[in-house]
């Protein structure tokens, strides 16, 4: 795939999110029934449901990416559609989208995407990780004889097209770590503590922030993707939030 082709791509994915957002600004959304539950996620292209003004919200990578499937048609002289899979960690996240870091015909073959999401920038209560899904052609005639979709924290390669590649979900979302005891690396459980009352860190592959009680903070950037901890005295998790 050339150069020109990769930016229209890019471009294409960009428009996908702007249009998602003008979306939000011109619609105003009604508000869900008495007792219905969010959706279980987006697919690319939808405005976000929870998040602020479209002038707070910016594109960022997702947490975490968990599958991709390259799939292609035959009806449409073999172009070939990307389609990644993925969880972010609240339901403020929006329009998801894959934008092509390659440039030119690569060395290895690989397609290089990096799935991103529109996010306010706000911090995001604690809950269960949002599934995420994005997808993205690629015209037929390409180079590639592989796709890989970065995340902020990982990568998942397809190395055959059409292809499938996936890793095991994590265990921990913390969504429930409020009360709990934090246990750090390395460190000893509390004496008599049960084993749902601790969460350890070794659970958490997250970017973590934890603020002990005696703790300054000395500079403040938001994140989406980090995960901050407030103990208290004893070491439970008093506060929690992604930012």
């Amino acid at each position: 795939m050339n150069r020109s082709l990769l930016f229209a791509i890019a471009c294409l994915s960009a428009a996908t999110w702007t249009l998602g957002v003008q979306a939000q600004t011109q619609t105003q959304a009604q508000p869900p029934a008495a007792g219905a539950k969010p959706p279980a996620g987006y697919s690319q292209g939808g405005p976000p449901p929870d998040g602020g003004s479209p002038a707070d919200m910016v594109p960022w990578p997702i947490m975490l990416v968990t599958s991709v499937e390259v799939l292609r048609s035959t009806r449409a002289g073999g172009l070939d559609i990307v389609r990644a899979r993925g969880l972010v960690t609240s339901s403020a996240w929006g329009a998801p989208h894959l934008v092509p870091i390659t440039r030119g015909e690569p060395v290895d073959g690989i397609l290089d995407l990096i799935f991103q999401g529109a996010v306010p920038t706000s911090p995001a209560p604690l809950g269960p990780f949002m599934s995420f899904e994005a997808l993205l052609p690629v015209a037929p005639g390409h180079p590639y004889k592989g796709v890989r979709v970065r995340s902020g924290t990982n990568a998942v390669t397809v190395k055959t097209l059409p292809g499938y590649a996936e890793i095991a979900p994590p265990k921990e979302d913390c969504a429930l770590c409020r009360g709990k005891f934090f246990v750090a690396k390395g460190a000893a459980a509390p004496a008599g503590a049960a084993a749902d009352s601790i969460v350890r860190e070794a659970d958490l592959p997250w970017k973590l922030r934890i603020i002990k009680p005696t703790d300054g903070l000395p500079a403040y950037t938001f994140d989406p993707n980090r995960l901050t901890l407030v103990l208290s005295e004893d070491g439970r998790i008093v506060d929690a939030a992604w930012d």
